[in-house]
Order: C-alpha cells, then structure tokens, then sequence
C-alpha cells in the first residue's frame, strides 16, 4: 500500500528546528502554526482564478459589425463526417447526427445541405396515371424538373375539349343520316327474311301471325287467324297507305335496340293495320315449340282440329325454318351493331386525332408518356358512348376535379427547373407521412379510392435529395422505422396499406407501382439512443454507416469568441433583434463558459443563446433602448434564476426558520457540511447538506454502514465512492493496528435519492473526525471524489455548490472566516457570480482547492495529519496518530474488561475447590468415628 503524505519534508524540517522530541501540547501546537499557515497559502484560491472575464477590446462594437457566421463553427468532426456520407453513394451510407438536443443541430444540416443541393441536379418529377391495363396498379411516370404539371394541365385541356368535340360529332346531321342508313338496312334486310319466310308458310296452308297476349311470332292455319290478320301486316313495302312507322331513338348508352346492343330479340316495326296500329314482330327461338300449344287457346270446332292435326308435318317443317330465321337475324343485328360500333370508334379516331397531336408533340422525348397517351387514346376511342352519355361515374369529373380519375395525372413530386436538389424536414414521421398513402372515400356506404387519391410522403419529396427526421419521432410511430429502412434498402418507396398490416383484413385498395428511391438520411438524436438503436436493430449499423458526433462546447479563443459573436448577430438578424453591443456580448460569452462549467471552454448549445437573446432585447425594449448592453443580459440572466429557483427558494426559507439545521460557525466532531446539487427538471442549484459520522467501538471490524444505500436512497455511483474510501481507511490504518470498530454515516434531513461520488471526501472527513474525536470547522463546506489513493478528484457543478454555501451563509451572517473546500481539478471550472467573487476580495469568503485528502483534513481540523517519526508511525499530535490512539485505547479497554472477568472466574475456582475439599475432609471424620 503507497502511504500519501502532504510535504513530509516540510514537516521533517519543521521538527528538526524544534528539536525531535515534542513533551508538551503547547509546543506542538506551536511547531503546527508554520505548517498550517503554509497548508492555508498553498491551497487558498484567488479572486482572479474564479472567473474568465471577456476582453471587451477585442469583441466588435455592436453585433452589426460581427463578422460573417462559418456554418460549421464548432462541429467540423461532426461536417467531416456527414460530407462524407454524402460523397459516397453506396448502398447504407445515411448519417446519424448524435449530439444533445438544443446544439441545432438541424439548422447547421439544414444550412449545409441546403448550400450543397444548389449545386446539384434537380431530380425528375413524379406522376401516377390511370393503368388502362390493370386499374388495380397505377402507373408512376417520371417526367424532367417542371414538366409533371405541364403534363397534367395539357391532359386537363384535352379532356374538356375532346368531350366537347364528341359531343359535336354525335350530334351532327351527318352522324345521324349514317346512323339511320345502317338501321334501314337492317330493317330492310328483316322484312325481306320475314316476307320469304311468310310466302313459304303459305304453301302449306300456315300463316305466321303474333299471340296478342306476348306478341310473339308462331305459324297457324289460316282458319285460326282473327279478322285482322297476317295479310295486312306483311304487305310490300311499296304500300304506304297506312305507314306510319317511326324512327326509333339510338341510345349511346342503353342500346337495346335492334340496332345497338346485341341481343337475342331483334325488334322491328310492322306496317299499320286497318285499324291505324302499328304492331311489333318479335322471334324467339324459345317460344317455337313442337305441339300445338304455342297458339292462342280458344274454343275451336272439331273440324279445325283434325285440319291442324293432319297438317302437322308442315308445321314442324315451317318452325324449323322460323328458328332458322331466327338465328340469321340475331347474326344481322350483330353485323349491324359492329357497324354502328366501328362507326363510332372512326369518328372518335377523327375527332381525337388532332387534339393528341400537339401533347405528343410536346412530350416526344419520353417514352414512357408517349405510351400513357397512346393507351388513353385508345381508352377514349373504345369507351366513347359512355363519355358522350355521361352518365357513368368512372367518365364524370368528381366535384373538385375537371377530370375523370381514370384520366386525371395525380402530380406527385414536382420540382423547379434548375432548382437543384431538395432538402426536406419531416417533423411527424408516421409511416403515411413518411412512405406516402392511398385514401379512400365513402359514398353511401361504399368505400372507393383511385389514382387520384395516391398522396405523396417525404420520401417521395426527398427523393432525389436530402431527407432529415427526429430520431425519437420517427420511433414513436408504429412501421415507421420498419418501412423507412425497407425503403432504404430497396432503394424503392413501394406504398402499401397500413390498414392491413395492423389488422387481419382490409377493404381492397390500390397497389401502385414501386417508385426508384436515390435519398440521403440524416437522423438526429441523442448519442444513448444510437447506442440503443445499435444494441436493440441488428440492421440498423447496415442503414446508417456514418455517426457525426457534434460536441457541447469548444475552445475558448479569441477566434471562437469572435465566431459566436457571428453566431449571435446571425439569430438577432434573423429574429429582428435589437443589436448587442461590446459590453453584452462579452456578458454573454461569460455566461456560456458558465455553462459549460469550465473558464476555457464555451458552449455550444443554440436554444439556451436563443433564449438570452430574446429576453435580454425585451429588457432594451422595456427600456425604449435601441441597443442591448450588459444591464439588460444580467437582467435576463435573473430572470431565468428567479423562475426555476422555486425549490431553491423553498430550501432557503427552511434554513431562516431553523427547519434545516445547516451550522456555518463553530466546530463539531463528526459533522461536515457537504456541498450538493439538487436537479429538478430544468432547474439546477446548489445546497450545503449535514453529513454525520458515528462510530461504535470495539464492536465489528472497521465495519461502515451507508444508511443511504441500506435504505435505497443511495444510487451506485454514491455506493462505489462509500467502498472506495472504506478501502482506503482498512489499508491506511490496518497495518498499525486491527480496525476494532465500526460505523455509520448518514445525510441528515434528506428523503430524496443521492448519487454520485462528490461527497467521499466530506464522508472521508466526517468520519476520521469521529475516530480521532476530533472537531471539524463548521465555517467550512467541502465537496470532492477520491481514489483509493488518497487523492481528490474533480466533480461537477462546482459553480451551483460554491454559490449554494455561500448563500447560506450569507442567510446566516458572514463572519469573515466562512469558505468552501473544492479538489483543485474544479479550479479552471469556477466561473462565479460577481458578488461572490466581491466577498473573496474583501476577504469575508474563501475558496480552497485542494489535492489530497490530507490537506483537505488539515483545513478542516487545523492538525497535521500523518507525518511521521523515526520510527515510521504517526506523531501523537497527528490526525491519524489520534485514530490510532483511539483505536489502542479500545482495545486496552477490551482487554481489561476481560482481566477483571478472568480474575473474578479464578476466585470462584478457587472457592469451589475449597468447599470441595472441606466436605471430603468431613465424610472422612464421619467414617472413623463410626
């Protein structure tokens, strides 16, 4: 074990001028003054180490002549990294930004980026369009930067003039006369087949006449036919006494004429009879039977029926010959209506031709789109009745569009010409928003979706360019990271139904064709989450290759200063601030090395100076002051003390009132005033906190309880610095002598969880003080970690604890002999408030730093410590030659209690053998008188 001492030569030289051999209190203490006095000089820190003040000379005189900002001021480890990823294409070269939220981070990528994709190429433009082959699955089509919207509005312009244009054409005269030749044709060509057909029946003595009740055509004997019969219907055609035929209406749509759509019925329109009607003829196959049932059943005479039974053969004959008929006409509607059907795809073509024209003209370059408007003309020219009727829903604009979705061009992405490449932030990056989405509409109960309801996400956008999430956003959404790294490693953005894949079922949706994806990543988040990322997502390190760290401070320079000057007037410019002259700026540079808690170092973190900026011009603006001085950031620098100093506040009036019991005058054994921060949220603040020390002797073997730790009060940071110096007090003192003892050590009045390892010097203290019964100065608080050493380690939120003590006693009234003990690592950290720093000058409030626990006790205690003799054991005079005085004096005591318990067990002995004796002696006397 390597035995730590304090200036033992100092000490060796102090006792060879007083002689070796110290007899008395009196001299010892005398030969201490020199050594303490030099303890005190060594370890007392200044006025002028306790803050770094600005030079004010060297800052410009108003942030309006700063110099110009350097976007990667700060962060060129972070820049490095990120350029980079963006000079490498491969496959997984996307970028985690890690660093602390608040850098701004996302303005200095954005910045970067933005400067770098001016130069780029400009990524195609995306559009979805109708697929004419397979409706389920649009079409995506990319078209050059700018022409995405050209093509949907020339697509717009042609639909409304080709309805237009069709519309014409199908009502036109000359429309109507081909229209009208083809069905008197038709017509001509039917009557011509019924007439012959009718002349045939004739010769074996049947007429072909209608049952009044389905009007449908069945042969008879002439006997059988009413008055007015056959031979009015059928005369020739060159009687035109009594026609009065109509002409019958086309129907684009409904076309269930004769001459539209095809059918088994072929329906034609009879001359008039006598009586002025006109009768319809229809032939079914299915209605000719092979009996006699098919006529109209009467009462007939016995007569007519033998005459029908004897004709029988040439009626059967003669149905044959009508389903013949039958047959040949439904193939002459069918002839019929192909011809009407080709006319109007010829006049469609006609009308069509010159209005695709020009767009074919115009996007002749692209293949793609020349093959869109190929299959959409021929889309037109099939289904040009439905567009002329409009009367389908899949041909009729909805009511915020000109255009019918089947040939509306849904603009996904569209881009300026020579506009370079995006950069796009999505702060909500749920799986639609990121990956893009179908919606779907509800119209009386039925849900429907189509090409023009595809909405684009931020891939979509970003492709081509620079995308930018939130770490945490991105993870609080469910399949969003999933999709987003699919995405990525396709190198495709494929949309997908997320409906369907958070439950079991879905309604039918559309499934649009996959779109290529050429896009840098850029997550930001906190360096634990990408430790977690890369712990929990066996993928992730595949996606994002590249991690660029930006740090929380940099340097303190005078060229760094003078860039975050330029960093300062960049905010004020942008928020329309009032400018800062020197004074505040140096104020404020003052209060960023404050932060970073070092007097070389300033911080980085954008929010906090943001925040500064806008309360320290809404002082000036109070004032009517065209310009920030350094009155109005102090100003705004209590403010922001004043509202999170709540707790801190609560704490200070139990402390007047006597609630806490803190002592800042006096001694104590065993009792030390430990600094500790308290941190609440956004609020951070420091508190002087009792520590005691309690020891049992003769019981245990150097044994200390953590009463903190025993009742989980204590973190395990608290608990290694309580083992560390457990550790080192067994081997400081174990050689000398067994450590017959043991002891506890608790946090007065405190009900909250502690960590850390600040307070193993003050617990360090505390107890020793309580071994050697020796009192510790009250006047003084101390904070400080140690090794196993022996020797004191810096801690954190040295700043809050110094001001927390100082504060308190300042409550208490400064008597002049009040201070604080710190490691002397924290020294380049203080950066304190000016009226503390005023006490230190006038000498009412001091500062020690120290380097050892040994001098760390001499301040406390007034002793030495641990020099030693010739002999190589520790003086008397000594803190530790104290503990060990103690520690024999206990043991001297445990030994003669037990002298006095091993004597009183021999006299009883002793007694015992006596009495033993004595009845042997009488049993013997006994026996020779009988």
């Amino acid at each position: 074990m390597t035995q730590i001492t304090i200036d033992s030569a100092a000490y060796q030289a102090a006792d060879n001028d007083h002689n070796n051999d110290h007899k008395n209190d009196s001299q010892k203490d005398q030969l201490s003054d020199p050594i303490l006095a030099k303890i005190h000089e060594r370890c007392l820190i200044s006025a002028e180490q306790l803050k770094r003040y600005s030079d004010v000379a060297k800052l410009p005189a108003d942030t309006r002549t700063a110099p110009a900002l350097h976007i990667g001021f700060g962060q060129q480890r972070a820049l490095k990294a990120l350029q980079t990823a963006l000079d490498i294409h491969a496959s997984g070269y996307h970028v985690f930004a890690a660093g602390e939220n608040g850098l701004g981070k996302r303005t200095v990528i954005s910045r970067l980026l933005q400067r770098i994709a001016v130069t780029q190429p400009t990524p195609d433009d995306w559009v979805y369009v109708h697929n004419f082959t397979d409706p389920r699955t649009p079409m995506a089509l990319h078209l050059p930067a700018g022409q995405a919207n050209l093509l949907q509005q020339e697509v717009n312009n042609l639909w409304q003039h080709a309805k237009k244009r069709l519309n014409q054409r199908f009502r036109s005269d000359h429309y109507q006369s081909k229209i009208e030749a083809i069905k008197n044709d038709t017509h001509q060509q039917e009557t011509q087949a019924y007439e012959a057909l009718s002349a045939e029946g004739k010769q074996y003595d049947l007429a072909l006449t209608f049952r009044p009740f389905d009007n449908k055509a069945v042969f008879v004997h002439p006997s059988q036919l009413p008055v007015e019969g056959l031979n009015n219907a059928f005369n020739d055609s060159t009687d035109t006494d009594t026609d009065t035929d109509t002409e019958e209406t086309f129907n684009l749509i409904n076309n269930n004429s004769a001459l539209g759509k095809p059918s088994n019925n072929v329906t034609i329109k009879a001359k008039t009879t006598a009586k002025g009607k006109s009768k319809k003829v229809k032939l079914d196959s299915e209605d000719f039977d092979n009996d006699t049932n098919s006529a109209e059943p009467e009462q007939v005479d016995q007569g007519s029926h033998e005459a029908e039974l004897n004709n029988f053969a040439q009626k059967n004959h003669m149905q044959k010959r009508l389903n013949q008929l039958t047959i040949a006409l439904e193939q002459l509607e069918d002839e019929a209506n192909e011809a009407i059907e080709d006319l109007h795809h010829n006049i469609a073509r006609r009308a069509l031709e010159p209005l695709f024209a020009p767009i074919r003209k115009l996007f002749a370059t692209n293949t793609s789109v020349l093959e869109y408007l190929e299959a959409m003309f021929a889309d037109m020219v099939t289904h040009v009745e439905r567009i002329v009727n409009g009367d389908d829903e899949e041909f009729i604009a909805a009511v915020l569009a000109t255009t019918p979705s089947r040939y509306a061009v849904n603009v996904l992405v569209s881009h300026e010409p020579d506009s370079g490449a995006p950069v796009i932030f999505e702060d909500l990056p749920t799986h639609l928003n990121l990956l893009g989405h179908v919606e779907q509409i509800t119209q009386l109960g039925t849900v429907t979706t189509d090409v023009s309801m595809i909405r684009a996400g931020a891939l979509h956008r970003a492709n081509g360019g620079y995308l930018l999430l939130e770490a945490s956003h991105l993870l609080e959404h469910p399949y969003a990271w999933q999709g987003l790294k699919r995405a990525l490693q396709s190198r495709k953005i494929k949309l997908s139904s997320l409906e369907q894949m958070l439950t079991l079922t879905g309604s039918l949706s559309l499934s649009p064709a996959p779109i290529d994806l050429d896009v840098k990543v850029i997550l930001l988040g906190e360096a634990d989450l990408y430790y977690e990322l890369l712990e929990l997502e066996p993928e992730f390190d595949a996606v994002f290759k590249v991690r660029a760290d930006f740090h929380d401070d940099v340097v303190r320079t005078d060229e760094h200063e003078l860039a975050l000057v330029a960093k300062m007037a960049d905010i004020i410019a942008f928020a329309k601030l009032y400018p800062f002259d020197s004074s505040a700026q140096a104020a404020l540079l003052e209060h960023l090395s404050l932060q970073a808690e070092d007097q070389d170092r300033l911080s980085l973190h954008s929010d906090l100076l943001i925040k500064l900026l806008h309360e320290s011009n809404r002082h000036a603006r109070l004032e009517q002051q065209s310009i920030v001085t350094v009155q109005h950031v102090n100003q705004a620098i209590a403010d922001m003390d004043e509202r999170s100093g709540y707790l801190r506040d609560l704490y200070w009036e139990e402390l007047k009132n006597g609630q806490q019991l803190i002592n800042t005058t006096g001694q104590a054994v065993g009792q030390v005033n430990a600094l500790t921060v308290v941190s609440y949220a956004d609020s951070e603040f420091g508190m002087p906190a009792r520590l005691t020390a309690v020891i049992q002797p003769n019981i245990g073997a150097g044994d200390i309880l953590d009463i903190e730790r025993d009742v989980d009060l204590g973190g395990s940071l608290h608990a290694k610095g309580m083992l560390i110096m457990t550790s080192y007090l067994r081997a400081l003192f174990s050689r000398h002598h067994a450590l017959n003892f043991s002891a506890s050590l608790a946090f007065e009045q405190s009900y909250a969880h502690i960590d850390g390892d600040s307070a193993t010097v003050s617990e360090a203290c505390a107890l020793l003080s309580a071994l050697a019964d020796v009192p510790i100065n009250q006047s003084y608080a101390i904070t400080g970690s140690m090794n196993q050493l022996g020797e004191v380690q810096a801690v954190g939120g040295i700043n809050s604890k110094i001001a927390g003590f100082f504060d308190a006693c300042r409550e208490q009234a400064l008597t002049g002999q009040q201070g604080v003990v710190i490691p002397m690592a924290n020294v380049k950290q203080l950066m304190l408030r000016d009226d503390i720093i005023a006490a230190v000058k006038a000498g009412t409030f001091h500062i020690y730093g120290v380097r050892t626990l040994s001098e760390a006790l001499t301040l406390m205690t007034g002793l030495p410590i641990d020099t030693l003799n010739k002999k190589k054991r520790y003086r008397k005079h000594t803190l530790f030659g104290k503990v060990l005085e103690k520690l024999m004096l206990w043991d001297s005591n445990q030994s003669n209690e037990d002298d006095i318990v091993d004597e009183s067990d021999k006299k009883k002995g002793k007694k015992k053998k006596q009495d033993k004796r004595k009845k042997k002696r009488r049993f013997t006397e006994k026996s020779k008188d009988k």
